[in-house]
């Protein structure tokens, strides 16, 4: 695949406020992964999704349309964000609503640090989309912060953690672009694929 076009449409804080009829890939993760750094990386626009210093700024669900085809969905962090508990039970209620509710989803790219384990709140994503049986896909982020030598025991490590397989994660640096490629290619396959079921 090829991004040729990458836009911001909107953020909303309920899935029923905007129609769509075209295939989505969502993205979530822990409040401080890069997230958005790595939606920039995908769609080689430094300053698409806002990236900040200060973890927690993805309040809303925000829609970016891709090549006009299809959309990147990009769903609020959890875990490090200074906000009240009734805002972060907001957040939760926003994000499983969506995932449970969205019919054009093809998958879930959850995305994690591959410096560290999966955390608690990653394991709780991971068992809920098993759960409702929503494909996911798992990014390692950060790449670049560790020696090239080292790759596969973070990536065996963080694996293991999920009780997946080191070939279903995919590695990738936002700040080099390593790994870009093969996400991609993945996006492709993803996009193919019908809808899933009621």
């Amino acid at each position: 695949m090829i991004v040729k076009t990458a836009e911001f449409v909107t953020s909303v804080a309920d899935k029923n406020k905007i129609k769509n009829d075209l295939p989505e890939i969502a993205f979530v993760g822990r409040s401080n992964v890069g997230k958005s750094s790595f939606i920039n990386c995908l769609t080689s626009r430094n300053k698409l999704a806002k990236a900040s210093s200060e973890p927690g700024r993805t309040r809303l669900i925000n829609y970016f349309a891709i090549n006009s085809s299809f959309y990147f969905v990009d769903l609020p962090g959890y875990g490090f964000a200074r906000v009240s508990d009734a805002e972060k039970d907001k957040w939760s209620e926003m994000i499983e609503g969506y995932l449970l509710n969205s019919k054009q989803l093809r998958n879930v790219f959850v995305i994690m640090d591959i410096r560290h384990p999966a955390s608690e709140l990653d394991k709780v994503m991971i068992n809920f989309l098993n759960h409702y049986r929503i494909g996911f896909t798992v990014i390692a982020t950060k790449t670049d912060k560790i020696k090239k030598s080292q790759l596969p025991r973070y990536v065996k490590a963080l694996a293991e953690s999920l009780y997946l397989t080191p070939s279903s994660v995919y590695p990738v640096s936002s700040e080099t672009g390593e790994g870009k490629q093969k996400v991609l290619e993945r996006m492709d396959y993803l996009l193919s694929l019908p809808p899933r079921e009621e």
